[in-house]
């Protein structure tokens, strides 16, 4: 198995899957929530390749085709919202919930 990691947009399951070679890795649900906006809901990284970067390099890829898009995204995961609060992704809107204690570099 090769280790190369490729992130690609599955828009029948409404999400984002990063492969390890030919096996999922993990995937980050997006629902479109209206008006050019994406709602972020869950991410998920088999456990098989914890501690791998994983979480990063998906959201990272998952947040720039997204600006690329002009979507504006709202992270109701807390794994999206804590990436969102230690890194840039350019060009990218960000709408946080109102509802949730979920916010810029808070990781709950």
């Amino acid at each position: 198995m090769t280790d190369e990691l490729t992130v690609t947009r599955n828009d029948e399951a409404h999400r984002y899957e990063i492969r390890v070679g030919e096996e999922l890795g993990g995937f980050l649900e997006f629902e479109p929530a209206g008006e050019g906006r994406t709602d972020l809901p869950h991410t998920e990284i088999d456990p098989a390749f914890k501690g791998r970067g994983l979480g990063s390099a998906l959201a990272g890829e998952a947040l720039s085709d997204l600006a690329r898009r002009g979507d504006t995204v709202i992270p109701s995961c807390p794994f999206v919202a804590h990436y969102l609060g230690e890194h840039e992704v350019p060009g990218l809107s960000v709408e946080w919930p109102e509802d949730d204690a979920v916010g810029p570099g808070d990781p709950s």
